[in-house]
């Protein structure tokens, strides 16, 4: 099965700049079926309901900052749903994950790019789709010219720890994060 990273700006571009409606429906979706994770992050005022102005309020906020991108993780090939594989029958391939990237941190001190979120779809997760999705947006981070990335994991998520180092990736400092203060763990990965 093939993973295709598709920059969320080119879709709204094409839609003066709102999210097509079944666009936020698959992005409910995904984001809904992780519910845990956001139990975890105290994102949204209620995890187990997740609604689509929530959703498209989180995107939103994310790319109000400049060097934040948002990446939809769509599989083309088998599996469920409409013959190109897709839940819904979309013709671009089943939402499976999505990545936000931020290629500038608000601190200026640190010259590193991160990876705010990573989050596949709860039906598709434990299949290496998580390690793909990671490589793939190290691989654009390289691309661009960067020599390292880092991300920081919430302490009350271990398994979110032991995935990245798996990857990788080391621990290099312990804060809380800026949006919320929640005690975290820095991580960095040469690439």
């Amino acid at each position: 099965m093939q993973l295709v990273l598709e920059p969320l700006s080119s879709l709204l571009a094409a839609h003066d700049g709102h999210l097509p409606s079944p666009l936020l429906d698959e992005l409910t979706d995904l984001y809904a079926s992780n519910a845990a994770f956001f139990a975890l992050s105290g994102d949204f005022p209620d995890p187990y309901a997740i609604r689509r102005d929530e959703v498209a309020s989180s995107i939103n906020g994310e790319l109000t900052h400049p060097a934040a991108e948002v990446l939809l993780a769509r599989e083309h090939g088998g599996g469920h749903g409409g013959e190109d594989g897709s839940k819904h029958g979309n013709e671009h391939g089943r939402l499976t994950g999505v990545a936000v990237t931020l290629t500038e941190h608000p601190d200026p001190i640190d010259p590193y790019p991160w990876i705010g979120l990573l989050l596949i779809h709860g039906a598709y997760q434990h299949a290496g789709r998580g390690r793909r999705l990671a490589a793939q947006v190290e691989a654009r981070l390289r691309a661009a010219g960067h020599d390292g990335v880092r991300l920081a994991v919430l302490d009350a998520n271990p398994q979110a720890l032991v995935f990245w180092s798996t990857l990788g990736y080391r621990a290099i400092d312990h804060r809380t994060d800026h949006a919320m203060n929640r005690p975290c763990t820095v991580l960095h990965k040469a690439l």
